[in-house]
């Protein structure tokens, strides 16, 4: 009888698959969001591009802030910007509204600390310039008309709120009040003067051109007080007013 020849098969178990860790159990450095994908809650991601955007401004400069750096700060793909803001203008213009706003806060907080009407003014101009010093980058784009849309609504209207709040000072300080919409002539060159003295200062100091002045000033004496005694020298001094 014939012999029949046997293969010898060997069965072997089926490899054990490792189970696949999660998005939250990988680490959040070797995740990347994919396309359309980003670390923040619907409605967050508005607000983190800005607080991005401020980020990269403060430290870039204006130069330095383009759509696919915030989103790169961010950390959210190059689309999100354009789809939460439409252009770089729109950023922008959103990012100025948002220094605005606490351009206008600041002075409130100053005015308001004061009772006298001049010293309302001198507090006003004093957290303008304080304001400025802190947030030089978004102070500088705050005012760089040719890269923001002033009809935005958002930006208009802050923008807007800070000139009353500045026509307010000088009224106070004149005994007026100043309808910002309709002013007379003298009203209005009021405005533009405190404004001129103000935003001349800051834009000198921002830039450096003081220090040929501050160096020359009396051992001690600081842009502070180099500030103070300018301001006071461009108001009549009440009785008993120091």
């Amino acid at each position: 009888m014939a012999k029949t020849s046997q293969k010898s098969i060997t069965i072997r178990p089926p490899a054990k698959r490792r189970p696949a860790k999660s998005a939250t159990q990988r680490p959040a450095s070797s995740r990347r969001p994919s396309a359309g994908e980003t670390p923040y809650h619907h409605g967050d991601l508005h607000d983190a591009l800005l607080a991005a955007a401020e980020r990269v401004l403060e430290r870039d400069g204006l130069a330095g802030l383009t759509l696919r750096a915030v989103a790169r700060e961010a950390g959210v793909s190059h689309a999100a910007p354009t789809h939460h803001f439409g252009d770089l203008t729109g950023l922008l213009s959103e990012l100025a509204a948002i220094g605005f706003r606490r351009f206008n806060a600041a002075m409130i907080v100053a005015r308001n600390s004061e009772t006298h009407p001049l010293l309302k003014g001198l507090a006003n101009a004093k957290a303008y310039v304080g304001y400025a010093r802190a947030h030089p980058g978004m102070y500088g784009l705050m005012f760089r008309t040719e890269r923001l849309d002033m009809s935005r609504p958002s930006l208009h209207e802050a923008a807007s709120a800070s000139f009353e709040g500045l026509a307010s000072a000088v009224g106070a300080g004149r005994n007026e009040s100043l309808a910002a919409e309709m002013l007379t002539l003298d009203q209005a060159a009021a405005i533009a003067r405190a404004w001129s003295l103000v935003h001349g200062f800051t834009t000198l100091l921002l830039d450096g051109r003081l220090q040929d002045i501050l160096r020359r000033l009396p051992a001690g004496a600081d842009v502070d007080q180099l500030l103070d005694a300018m301001l006071r020298s461009t108001v009549p001094r009440p009785a008993g007013m120091t």
